[in-house]
C-alpha cells in the first residue's frame, strides 16, 4: 500500500495491509501529531528523525496500535482517560482482556515485550468528547466512541472532511469486542453514530484502510457480523457444551490460528460477550458447567 495525503491529514499503511499485529497510523503535518504508531518502524522511525512530532495519540489502547510507541519515549501521549489505566503496567494490561488464567497470562508477556515493545506509559494529555482543537491548518474534533474498548476514540479533521474510525474498521472479520470493559451494545451504536457523520474521506487502521466514497454496505456489512456470530453460537448450543467445546468451533476466526495462545483468548473473550448477552435474555442457561440452547 501506498501513503497517501488529504490535506494536513498523512495515512501511513502498516505492514500486509495493516492486518494484526500492525496497523495502519496517520500523521498531522503542522500539528506534529502522529496517531496509532504501529505501522512501519522504519517510517515512523524517519518520522520521528525528519519532523518536529509534538505528541503522539492513541485512538485506544491495544497492542496493535502501540507497537512503536517505544520510538517515541520522550514525545508526549495523548489518549482517553477511560482507557489509560491498561497502560500502567504489564497486570493492568492483561486484565483489561479479561485473562486470569495464568498458563495464559504468562504466554501473554513474553509477546507484548519482544513483538510490541511493550513499555508502561502514561498520558500527558487525556483527549475527550466535545474538545474541537485548532491546531494550525485543521481543526480536529474527539469523538468518544466506547465499545471496542470503554475509551475509544475516532476524529474528524474538519477541513479535508476525513473521518478516522480507528478500530471500527470495516473489515469483513467484524467488530472485536471481546476485552473485559467491552460492549457489543455500545459497539453497535458507536459504528451506527459514525456512519451518521458525513465525511469525504473514511480512514480505518487495518486492511483497506482508505475510504473516498461512502461505504454504505460495508457498514451494513461490517455490523452485521455481530449477528452472524450470534446465531451460530446458538445454533452450536443445540447440544450442552463447555466453554472449551465453544471456542474450539471457531465461530469467530474459523480455524485457529498462531500465537494460539492470543487467539484462544480472543475467541473466547468475544463468545462469552455473546453468552453473557443471550443468558441476560433468557435465550441460554449455564448447566454444570456446560451451555445449553432454551
Amino acid at each position: 500500500m501506498e501513503a497517501r495525503t488529504f490535506g494536513p491529514v498523512r495515512f501511513i499503511p502498516g505492514p500486509n495491509k495493516g492486518k494484526y499485529p500492525h496497523c495502519h497510523s496517520l500523521f498531522i503535518e503542522g500539528a506534529g501529531i502522529l496517531i496509532d504508531p504501529a505501522s512501519d518502524r522504519q517510517r515512523l522511525a524517519a518520522l520521528r528523525d525528519n519532523h518536529a512530532i509534538r505528541a503522539v495519540w492513541l485512538s485506544h489502547w491495544h497492542e496493535d496500535h502501540f507497537m512503536h510507541l517505544d520510538l517515541f519515549d520522550d514525545v508526549p501521549l495523548a489518549m482517553h482517560a477511560a482507557d489509560a489505566p491498561f497502560l500502567e503496567n504489564m497486570e493492568s494490561f492483561l486484565d483489561g482482556y479479561g485473562i486470569t488464567d495464568t498458563k495464559t497470562r504468562k504466554a501473554w508477556k513474553p509477546l507484548l515485550e519482544d513483538i510490541f515493545h511493550f513499555r508502561p506509559r502514561q498520558p500527558d494529555l487525556l483527549l475527550e468528547e466535545n474538545q474541537a482543537l485548532p491546531l494550525g491548518s485543521v481543526t480536529i474534533d474527539i469523538l468518544h466512541t466506547p465499545g471496542h474498548t470503554p475509551g475509544h476514540l475516532c476524529f474528524f479533521f474538519r477541513e479535508p472532511e476525513v473521518l478516522f474510525l480507528g478500530d471500527y474498521d470495516l473489515t469483513p472479520f467484524g467488530p472485536y469486542y471481546g476485552d473485559r470493559d467491552a460492549s457489543i451494545a455500545d459497539t453497535k451504536a458507536s459504528v451506527r453514530r459514525m456512519q451518521r457523520r458525513p465525511a469525504r474521506v473514511w480512514l480505518t487502521c487495518h486492511e483497506k484502510g482508505v475510504f473516498e466514497a461512502a461505504p454504505a454496505a460495508v457498514w451494513n456489512n461490517y455490523l452485521d457480523v455481530i449477528r452472524q456470530r450470534r446465531n451460530a453460537l446458538l445454533a452450536h448450543l443445540a447440544e450442552p457444551r463447555s466453554m472449551n467445546d465453544i471456542v474450539a468451533a471457531w465461530i469467530a476466526y474459523k480455524r485457529p490460528r498462531e500465537p494460539l495462545a492470543f487467539y484462544r483468548q480472543a475467541e473466547q473473550s468475544l463468545m462469552t460477550k455473546h453468552l453473557e448477552e443471550l443468558m441476560h435474555e433468557g435465550r441460554v442457561v449455564l448447566e454444570e458447567k456446560k451451555y445449553r440452547r432454551l
